[in-house]
């Protein structure tokens, strides 16, 4: 049984290391929870494909003695989450009895966004009377109307746009590459900034095929990607980071119709929870439009 355990131990870091390419440290909380897990289960004589829900939860409970927080509860539930679904994957066992299992509560802030008239705003005082302003509204177009990181726009390589097919390649997190539709609006401002503005921006000494130059012809950097929002924004008086306008791009086309696991194939979310929370924003702008035209209609959403 002892061997049995250690093996599968080792098995499941390699699942965590070579398919799921989580960092290291992520690795060992989870295989240290695990090993706890283990041993609670043999103890009870229990083998791991035959651990169900009512037995996960007396663990959570002995683990809850310990006095943790429920954000700690979470972390723990998380790793539990992640070694069921190994198991599947080994075909160990058919089902995750974790799906059954409700995560405690915590406090988790909604990620800021802006409403469709703030983008607008701030888009639109861009101004197109340098080569500078041009490339900045291609670019902050870009992001909002694909949702991008501020890294995966960083790191755009030419070869990566469609522009016949309106198309956008991009290599987010861990490697993985997804493909976006590209906005008509985002299409336009790319190919004025192709036209105006990136072959002034080239530098013949600094060959590198990046979609966004910076004014000495290298790629764009991250940080210059804040700061040029950052300075928009303030004029615009609009509070925004570059991220608010990936937020403020999945909250829009989710109410928009989208379907959430379109929203999370747009943004490279590895797991749909982490897209979860933007149907937690659209229901919160819901309840506020609703409060705020029914002022005597305080009903919750639910």
């Amino acid at each position: 049984m002892i061997v049995e355990t250690v093996l599968l131990l080792e098995t499941y870091q390699d699942y965590l290391a070579l398919e799921q390419r989580l960092a290291e440290s992520t690795i060992s909380m989870y295989t240290d929870e695990i090993k706890k897990l283990l041993s609670f289960l043999g103890i009870k004589k229990i083998v791991p494909e035959k651990a169900d829900a009512v037995v996960l939860i007396s663990y959570l409970a002995k683990r809850g003695t310990d006095n943790l927080d429920k954000r700690t509860v979470a972390k723990i539930l998380t790793s539990l989450r992640s070694f069921f679904r190994f198991l599947i994957s080994e075909n160990i066992r058919a089902d995750n009895p974790t799906d059954k299992i409700e995560s405690p509560g915590t406090s988790r802030k909604l990620p800021e966004v802006l409403s469709l008239s703030e983008v607008e705003t701030l888009l639109s005082c861009i101004p197109y009377n340098s080569i500078i302003g041009i490339r900045d509204r291609a670019l902050f177009e870009l992001i909002y109307s694909t949702g991008l990181r501020s890294s995966e726009a960083a790191g755009l390589r030419m070869n990566n746009l469609f522009m016949e097919e309106n198309l956008l390649r991009v290599v987010g997190k861990r490697d993985k590459e997804r493909v976006i539709p590209l906005g008509s609006r985002a299409a336009a401002e790319l190919k004025r900034y192709f036209k105006d503005a990136r072959p002034l921006l080239s530098n013949e000494r600094i060959m590198t095929d990046a979609v966004f130059l910076s004014i000495r012809g290298s790629r764009i950097s991250r940080k210059s990607i804040w700061d040029r929002l950052k300075k928009y924004a303030a004029e615009a008086g609009v509070s925004s980071k570059v991220h608010t306008l990936r937020h403020s791009y999945a909250t829009h086309i989710l109410n928009g119709g989208a379907d959430l696991r379109v929203v999370q194939e747009l943004l490279g979310h590895s797991d749909i929870s982490t897209t979860q929370i933007y149907t937690h924003i659209s229901t919160a702008e819901l309840q506020k439009n609703y409060n705020k035209y029914h002022p005597g209609l305080r009903t919750k959403l639910r």
